[in-house]
């Protein structure tokens, strides 16, 4: 009875320290999105202010300016915003990565329900779908 009651012990605690250690891995990839939250917003705020600035450089410039101009700042300025688009996108991504983490499914495939591999997270820590059903969706 002794050995029944130690052995009982000895599962809650490896247990108690399996749960302690996903939390622990939980709060390192929550940190880390965080993190890259916050280096994301960064570059936003910093694609807004060029995108200001080459408006008002654009207003206060263009006088005079021929077509060749007019059309490189107009390209310029396109390709700041679809950056801005592309960063928003991004941002996006982390914040519901985040929320997925939060509610307990971040990791998990949203289209099969599989386990998406630790090297696909590692590499794209926003992922919501596993290798196949992403190449699935590729394919479409």
């Amino acid at each position: 009875m002794a050995k029944a009651t130690e052995s009982r012990s000895a599962a809650s605690g490896a247990a108690a320290t399996e749960r302690s250690r996903t939390a622990a891995e939980t709060e390192q990839i929550r940190n880390a999105l965080v993190a890259r939250l916050h280096e994301l917003q960064a570059e936003y705020d910093q694609a807004l202010s060029a995108i200001t600035e080459l408006s008002r450089v654009r207003l206060a410039d263009s006088a005079g300016d021929d077509q060749a101009d007019t059309g490189t700042k107009t390209f310029e300025r396109e390709q700041e915003i679809t950056l801005a688009n592309n960063l928003l996108e991004r941002i996006t991504q982390v914040e519901r990565a985040i929320e997925r983490l939060g509610q307990g499914n971040y990791g998990w495939c949203e289209r099969c329900g599989t386990q998406i591999p630790v090297e696909r997270l590692a590499a794209f820590p926003s992922a919501t779908l596993c290798v196949s059903c992403k190449q699935l969706e590729e394919r479409r």
